[in-house]
């Protein structure tokens, strides 16, 4: 395959452990700081389920030199844009701004990284648990459907699996947090040895190096370690769940247990997911939204992360028709393409739109930046976006089915959330 993107990029590491990524690009005048800390949801202690996201939120309540409410005020008056995000397995800062003002992103992540601890207060910690809380209400508890995902985990992964809970936690443990508790988490994960620094765009190189040592190198960082290596799992029968909720349609969920980013199915797996129900023309919305017009949508996808993986297909009924109808129809399909495979046009179609898709995020510098850290964190190597590519190219007809005997063909869970009929 033609080598569409090759980033040429610097990596190294300072003497405390920070690993920094320096990709320099002078299409645009601007430049990415994107910064990983490995520590995710996957990292919450059983009681204090929600600790990684409540410590983003943290992470902007000002440091020893910024002020509460400065870092935001900062980057915007310089024209730039920032936020944070948590999921399973880390948590990443970003900013992008104008190239001229890259120093000041850079002493804004490291006086938070290095200089947190003294303006940790009970008050700031208590605003925000508040705020987290007032998020999981708004977006699970009193969302129609709000509380799926975490059923579906709950009984997907055993007790004590990092992927049993919910990112965002649950209430009563987010509301427990003490402020030792993030004083403890801060020390233990982000430190720089923890931590991954990419920085891109209109950048010198030399002058960058310069900046990093400057804002980052005196940073101490820690020993601690946290070894997460929890065992394969697998159902050894059907899950099936029955929930009433306050909701006006039926809506039902399945989930399988697959593999961890980028293993050998990985790439087939979204392949799968795009060819079942990434466009109108994709086999189960043709079949039961236009064709025998049974539901109103239908969404399948796959996650793969560092410590597992699940596939999920979501249907919500059409007013009068019956989840066992969506149910027949996703199984038939999903047995078709077991006996049969999928047809060579369907299969380019869908490398072609992920291709697409994949190319159109990289004119981003931003974009970029992150790729470069997501690759880092799972691969050791920042530069796999052509490899990562190659690996969509590579999947047939026959791996297509064999993971669905492999995976599919197994025992999974369903969740079927009806309406409360009781006011």
């Amino acid at each position: 395959m033609k080598n569409i993107i090759d980033i040429n990029y610097e990596k190294f590491k300072l003497s405390n452990g920070l690993e920094v990524i320096l990709y320099e690009n002078a299409a645009l005048p601007l430049a990415a700081v994107n910064i990983w800390y490995k520590a995710g949801s996957a990292n919450d202690k059983k009681e204090l389920t929600g600790m990684a996201h409540l410590f983003e939120h943290m992470m902007f309540q000002g440091s020893l030199n910024v002020p509460k409410e400065m870092h935001f005020k900062y980057i915007q008056e310089a024209g730039g844009t920032l936020n944070g995000s948590t999921n399973f397995d880390r948590t990443n800062y970003y900013e992008k701004l104008p190239a001229n003002f890259l120093e000041l992103a850079l002493w804004l992540e490291s006086d938070r990284m290095g200089f947190l601890i003294p303006t940790l207060t009970q008050e700031k910690l208590n605003n925000q648990i508040e705020v987290v809380k007032n998020e999981r209400l708004e977006r699970y508890d009193n969302q129609p459907y709000g509380l799926a995902w975490e059923i579906i985990l709950k009984n997907l992964y055993p007790e004590g699996h990092p992927y049993r809970s919910p990112v965002i936690g649950y209430l009563e443990n987010i509301s427990s947090i003490t402020l030792d508790d993030v004083k403890e988490f801060f020390q233990k994960y982000y430190a720089p040895s923890n931590a991954s620094l990419v920085i891109a765009g209109n950048i010198k190189k030399e002058k960058t190096k310069e900046l990093v040592e400057k804002y980052f190198a005196e940073i101490k960082s820690n020993t601690f370690t946290q070894l997460i290596s929890p065992p394969p799992v697998q159902l050894d029968k059907n899950i099936i769940i029955h929930r009433k909720e306050n909701v006006q349609l039926e809506r039902i969920y399945f989930a399988w247990h697959t593999v961890k980013a980028f293993e050998k199915e990985d790439a087939a797996l979204d392949i799968l997911a795009d060819i079942l129900s990434g466009s109108k023309n994709s086999r189960l919305y043709k079949s039961i939204v236009f064709e025998k017009e049974i539901a109103q949508d239908v969404f399948a996808s796959h996650f793969g992360g560092k410590y597992a993986g699940y596939f999920v297909i979501v249907s919500t009924a059409k007013p009068g028709k019956s989840l066992g109808e969506i149910k027949n129809e996703i199984f038939s399909e999903l047995n078709k393409i077991q006996k049969e495979g999928v047809n060579e046009k369907e299969l380019l179609k869908s490398k072609n739109g992920i291709k697409s898709s994949f190319i159109f995020s990289m004119q981003n510098i931003d974009s970029i930046a992150n790729q470069l850290n997501y690759y880092n964190y799972f691969l050791n190597e920042p530069n796999y976006f052509q490899a990562d590519l190659a690996r969509y190219e590579s999947v047939s007809s026959d791996l297509i089915r064999n993971i669905l005997s492999n995976f599919l063909n197994k025992p999974y869970e369903e969740l079927r959330i009806s309406p409360d009929k009781v006011k």
